[in-house]
């Protein structure tokens, strides 16, 4: 009995790694889907897909986390509209 392949990988000097197609295939993750990660203290590290963040987590990743689930389910004139404002909060900040 053989369980999934087991792939390696080294983390960059900035805590990155690459997380490999198949995996992604395999566990249904996209461009801009949000994964939680959890550390145990003893090495082990679990990440789950997720779609909702949990209330009260504030931080600027989590938010920024959010932001990008949010525009994504959004429609395009709401996108349009958002992007609009934003531009305009940008120029009033730099002028």
């Amino acid at each position: 009995m053989t369980g999934p392949k087991k792939i390696y990988r080294v983390v960059d000097d900035n805590g990155r790694i690459h997380i490999p197609k198949a995996v992604r295939e395999e566990a249904g993750i996209t461009s801009g889907d949000i994964l939680r990660m959890q550390a145990d203290g003893g090495g082990q590290i679990g990440m789950t897909k997720v779609e909702l963040i949990e209330a009260g987590d504030q931080s600027p990743e989590t938010v920024e986390a959010y932001v990008h689930a949010a525009v994504r389910r959004m429609p395009d004139k709401s996108r349009e509209r958002l992007l609009a404002e934003l531009a305009g909060l940008m120029q009033k900040d730099e002028g």
